[in-house]
């Protein structure tokens, strides 16, 4: 790093050179690094000390496992499926090890093809995931070894058959991780013993509701349910008419902590003798008869480290036979398995009763994908109607629509989030402002096929259009202040510094006035691929356009 700056950081060969890949090794190294991670019913395992996107749940890392990565990860192998669909007699050369990791992980998945549409017992989990770990662990060590340089020639076809074996263990998982309130699991958190892997859910959260709807995996009228079922969920913050990152709830006051039910270590010998002879190593019980852990202990390591240190050896020897029950009563007291970190502990910074506004516009953008998928589809005009509802209903909620008073802050500004005893906090240039943007062309029906630019507004609210005649300032492609004059029920914005106006009319029309004052007047809502690159290019050729929508276009 020192020699040649932030590439000292990548992968270097024998002969000090960078070992170079193409993008197809790098998806699939993506990919296989996250599937040899997967555990069947439960999502892909956080172990590796870095958090999920939400930083505030990092504490999940060793117990936890996603399930959001997984619907984003059935969200890219679908995707890649597509692509590599078109490219099917070809092949690409690779890495040897790449390959090899493939390959032993499809072999993991048809060895355990017959659990699809039931679940794994403990015992299967835990047998899978040793396989998938074992591969893993073969990879790993040949890649900080270093790749030898030995490739292989893959054939698309057999990618194509490894992303459709993943895509059944991934979509079986996500069916099963439906909850019966109507909602998505988002984390969940695994246990391993001898032979065994159990896992038990976590409570819901917005991200994992997210998540799911981003994933294309759920037909329209599931992806209406489970924005049904949020509304009415503990998530819903009416003040804000927005929603949570997860329910609020109260924390235990800090004399309220390290209270140990009698129940928990009823019948115990051990605590008996303890107590008797006011020994305080493990437990000591208060002047109101409350027990007590040790206040020094940081975590169950601490109390299996305090057990085998008793000295006196009849206690020792009672502790020997007692210690699983200890171990169970002390994680029945403080639950640390289940302990998220900020998301579990704090009430601000994505904390405890918490709006995070990048993942609410995280959620607009994946109804408008829901939308959009839906009137491909051939929905039901019931169906999409509902959708767009919810739609402008969270849309409604977002800062920008909001007064000063209720967001807290300039609405026009973006900030991180808002907690349940203030207003907006933590300005700064969110990731918000992304997705915000990705909706508003989404709104105005400006997509991209083939190269060419389309104009197809089908979720704009007539509302919008103005009532009185009015001008447009902008600034063209060479930064010179312009002025555009829009007309009654019309609406004008710019794309790439060209100004373009929505107008309602009897007839759909799309009219390219040029620089040199000549038109070009279409039947169609599509621009040739010639007219989008003189669009996308900034050339100055086109001066403006003109899109005529009929009104039955709105709503």
């Amino acid at each position: 790093v020192s020699k040649v700056g932030s590439d000292g950081k990548l992968v270097w060969n024998k002969h000090n050179q960078l070992k170079r890949v193409n993008l197809t090794e790098k998806l699939l190294v993506m990919v296989l690094t996250k599937l040899y991670n997967f555990i069947p019913d439960a999502g892909i395992w956080l172990n590796t000390q870095r958090p999920e996107w939400n930083d505030a749940n990092n504490a999940l890392v060793g117990n936890g496992v996603s399930m959001v990565t997984l619907y984003y990860l059935r969200r890219l192998l679908n995707l890649a499926s597509d692509i590599y669909k078109e490219q099917e007699g070809l092949t690409t050369e690779v890495n040897k090890p790449v390959v090899d990791l493939m390959e032993a992980l499809k072999r993991g998945f048809s060895l355990h093809s017959n659990n699809l549409g039931k679940p794994f017992t403990d015992e299967q989990r835990r047998q899978f995931m040793d396989g998938f770990g074992v591969a893993g662990e073969h990879y790993r060590t040949t890649a900080y070894a270093g790749f030898t340089g030995e490739k292989r020639k893959l054939s698309h076809r057999k990618m194509l058959d490894f992303f459709a074996i993943s895509l059944k263990f991934l979509e079986d998982t996500i069916d099963k991780n439906s909850r019966e309130d109507g909602l998505y699991h988002s984390y969940n958190l695994v246990e391993l013993s001898e032979g065994k892997a159990c896992y038990t859910h976590l409570y819901e959260m917005l991200e994992g509701q997210v998540s799911a709807l981003s994933a294309n995996y759920l037909k329209p009228e599931e992806a209406l349910k489970v924005l049904d079922s949020l509304r009415t969920s503990k998530m819903f913050r009416p003040d804000q008419y927005s929603y949570m990152l997860y329910p609020d709830r109260e924390l235990s006051p800090f004399l309220e902590k390290n209270i140990i039910n009698p129940n928990l270590l009823k019948d115990s010998l051990l605590l008996d003798k303890m107590l008797s002879t006011s020994n305080t190593e493990i437990v000591e019980k208060d002047v109101e008869g409350k027990l007590h852990f040790n206040g020094n202990f940081h975590n169950v390591s601490d109390l299996k480290k305090a057990l085998l240190s008793i000295k006196d050896f009849e206690l020792k020897r009672i502790a020997k036979r007692e210690t699983k029950q200890f171990l169970s009563a002390f994680e029945a007291v403080f639950d640390h398995k289940e302990f998220t970190g900020r998301s579990g502990a704090f009430y601000g910074y994505e904390g405890l009763g918490s709006i995070y506004w990048h993942m609410v516009s995280k959620l607009l953008l994946a109804i408008q994908e829901n939308i959009y998928a839906a009137k491909k589809g051939n929905s039901s005009e019931g169906t999409i109607g509902r959708l767009i509802e919810h739609y402008y209903e969270i849309r409604a909620g977002i800062g920008v629509n909001k007064s000063p008073e209720l967001y807290g802050a300039f609405p026009t500004d973006a900030y991180s989030h808002t907690p349940k005893y203030a207003g907006a906090k933590q300005p700064g240039m969110t990731g918000q402002v992304k997705e915000d943007i990705i909706n508003r062309w989404a709104e105005l029906g400006i997509h991209v096929k083939d190269g060419c630019l389309t104009f197809e507004p089908f979720i704009l609210r007539k509302s919008e259009f103005i009532v009185e005649p009015d001008a447009l300032s902008y600034y063209n492609h060479i930064g010179d202040a312009c002025k555009i004059e829009v007309p009654v029920n019309a609406i004008a914005f710019t794309y790439c510094q060209i100004p373009i106006v929505y107008k309602i009319s009897t007839k759909r029309k799309v009219i390219i006035n040029y620089s040199d004052r000549t038109k070009n007047i279409l039947d169609v809502n599509t621009l040739s691929l010639l007219e989008s690159k003189d669009v996308f290019k900034r050339s100055g050729k086109i001066q403006s356009i003109l899109v005529q929508i009929e009104e039955t276009d709105l709503i």
